[in-house]
């Protein structure tokens, strides 16, 4: 398992995350976690609002049913989506984090991202519950999800803990990051910059950037592998997939994982032989003119 490290913090991470948001369909949950240790997935996903808190509960128990050391794996979660509504107040980031602790049977997370952006946030309450949330060891790390980078600038001006991650929706169908940068200078609809350059600023900052839905097309439309309305792109992929000895969901995780922009892909399957598909595609790397012939196949248009 390919191994990444974890925004600018000494710990190395699977470049492979379980996301765990679909943990209460699982069949055996317990045999899940433990097919993705086996892979070198060392790294889980979570959510107070995956399942209304039930998928971390189911978690927590399924823990405990294996042998995994829980100094051995790297527990995420994230706060701050409520019903109709958005919040990064102090007391509930607090709160969240509590009964995400609770749920899950665990001291401390490894990390916490802060969930949609809220455009009510005050970087002084965040920057208040992640001291006081660091302070008593109940969080090592902290990042976000779904922003972009002057939101980010906004919290940095009071929050002390860097930020080290950021969970984008990213994917061979879902390229709007790198489409705009590839377009610079034109007034085609690709070149419209819709997230302020999040990629080239993550770099610059040394964020990673946590894949989401990376086998989606739009918005939780479907999955794009196998579908019929994606023909070209499928044999393509099944043509340089068969080249590497792997599936074409591996060689999807695989095109994410060949750029160099530090990025772990979040897999939220909870098939045990799909996992171990995905896992075993960390290793591949796909030369600049697969990537680019993947990237094309999908409807990309190079100017």
């Amino acid at each position: 398992m390919k191994k990444i490290q974890f925004g600018t913090s000494d710990l190395q991470a699977a470049s492979v995350i379980l996301g765990c948001m679909r943990m209460n369909g699982a069949e055996n949950p317990a045999e899940i976690i433990e097919t993705a240790y086996e892979q070198g997935i060392d790294f889980f996903d979570h959510a107070d609002i995956y399942g209304g808190g039930e998928c971390e509960t189911i978690f927590g128990k399924a823990l405990k049913e294996t042998e995994i050391k829980r100094e051995d794996i790297i527990i995420q979660t994230k706060c701050g989506i409520r019903k109709g509504m958005f919040d990064f107040s102090k007391e509930h980031i607090i709160a969240s984090v509590e009964g995400s602790l609770k749920r899950l049977d665990v001291e401390y997370v490894d990390a916490l991202l802060l969930h949609r952006p809220d455009t009510l946030v005050e970087p002084e309450e965040v920057a208040a519950a992640f001291d006081q949330l660091e302070a008593q060891g109940k969080v090592k790390y902290f990042g976000v999800s779904n922003q972009k980078p002057m939101q980010i600038e906004l919290l940095k001006k009071t929050v002390k803990q860097p930020l080290l991650a950021n969970q984008l929706q990213f994917g061979i169908k879902h390229t709007g990051m790198i489409d705009q940068g590839i377009h610079v200078n034109m007034t085609d609809e690709a070149s419209v910059d819709r997230d302020g350059s999040i990629l080239d600023y993550s770099r610059l900052n040394e964020m990673t950037i946590q894949a989401w839905s990376p086998y989606q097309y739009g918005f939780f439309e479907g999955v794009f592998i196998g579908n019929e309305k994606f023909s070209e792109l499928n044999t393509t992929l099944d043509k340089i997939a068969e080249r590497h000895n792997c599936t074409s969901t591996g060689l999807a995780t695989a095109w994410i994982l060949r750029h160099p922009a530090n990025m772990q892909v979040i897999a939220g399957s909870m098939n045990k032989e799909r996992i171990k598909e995905i896992a075993k595609a960390s290793d591949i790397v796909l030369s600049r003119e697969e990537w680019y012939e993947i990237y094309r196949a999908a409807g990309n248009i190079l100017p």
